[in-house]
């Protein structure tokens, strides 16, 4: 008999999702944009995030001299593109430390959404903690459940009603 699969985490699963749009832009994985704030930290991955990594061409016959250094291309928030270009070295540090050998050379910044790219990745802000009054009114409703375990959801179902609720209201 087949034991049933452990569900896997989304975060071990991400880079092989993303693997074939990652190529696209020149990630040869898309590790660096999955592990993006963990590279770089949560202050830089807050306001840049990767968008390409470009190899330069190879020119002329094949030497003993490296591979000529990549250029990794960054969507940043216009108020904070000055930092980050004071912080490239930085960001050109941390990458290659994370990928084990001096790959990228150049940060190229392009003005754009991070925020965007940020909100998408985190998802909606979480909404305001339930009040002493909206709690008392749902445990009130689920008093009358015996099976813990569904009285247990219904409660967690009614504070995500009323959670909405608070969110749709300006």
């Amino acid at each position: 008999m087949l034991k049933p699969s452990r569900a896997k985490r989304l975060s071990d699963l991400l880079p092989a999702a993303l693997g074939p749009a990652a190529a696209r832009q020149g990630f040869a994985g898309a590790e660096i944009v999955s592990r993006w704030e963990t590279i770089v930290g949560p202050e830089i991955a807050a306001c840049a995030a990767p968008v390409k990594l470009a190899a330069p061409r190879p020119q002329g016959p094949e030497t003993d001299q490296p591979p000529p250094l990549s250029t990794l291309t960054l969507r940043v928030e216009g108020a904070f593109a000055l930092e980050i270009q004071h912080r490239a070295p930085e960001i050109v540090e941390r990458v290659n430390a994370h990928l084990g050998w001096r790959c990228v050379g150049v940060v190229k910044l392009r003005q754009g959404g991070a925020a965007s790219y940020r909100a998408a990745r985190t998802g909606p802000k979480p909404p305001p903690p339930a009040t002493d009054e909206e709690t008392r009114r749902v445990r009130a409703a689920t008093a009358s459940v015996e099976e813990e375990g569904l009285a247990s959801a219904l409660e967690r179902l009614g504070q995500a009603a009323l959670a909405k609720g608070r969110m749709e209201r300006p």
